[in-house]
Parts: C-alpha cells; structure tokens; sequence
C-alpha cells in the first residue's frame, strides 16, 4: 500500500502506549493495531480527529504518501 501509518512513531515520541490511546479516544484496541500496522483499509475522519486530538499531532504526521516505483513508471 502507498500509504504509510506512522502512529508508533507519534506513540514513542509522545511516550504513550497503544493501550493509552485506545482509552483516551474510545477506539478498540485492535482497531487501533489494525490501523498501526498499516492493514487497515480505511478511516473516519471523527477517528483521524480524535488520534490527532490526543497525540496533538496533524494528519500528515500520522499518514504519509509513498509513491512506489510501479505508481512512478506509470506516469512517465
């Protein structure tokens, strides 16, 4: 996938465990895992607001665009 979820970064940096932030946004845990590890297929904006709420981080900071050499060789 050509989006990348930097959430463990943002979690080190902040000093917050997985766990932390489930409680404080009221997402399950393994929703949150799925979103962490980049399996996740889609997500609301209301779950992307309270991320970012309770990280005081944007959502550039927790998704970034990697063009792949596939999307590149496309283009051309």
């Amino acid at each position: 996938m050509a989006i990348e979820v930097n959430l463990d970064r943002i979690l080190l940096d902040r000093r917050m465990t997985l766990t932390e932030l489930s409680d404080r946004v009221g997402i399950t845990l393994a929703n949150l895992s799925i979103l962490k590890t980049g399996r996740a297929r889609a997500i609301r904006f209301s779950t992307l607001e309270a991320i970012c709420r309770e990280l005081a981080c944007q959502p550039g900071d927790l998704l970034a665009y990697l063009e792949s050499s596939t999307d590149a060789e496309a283009s051309d």
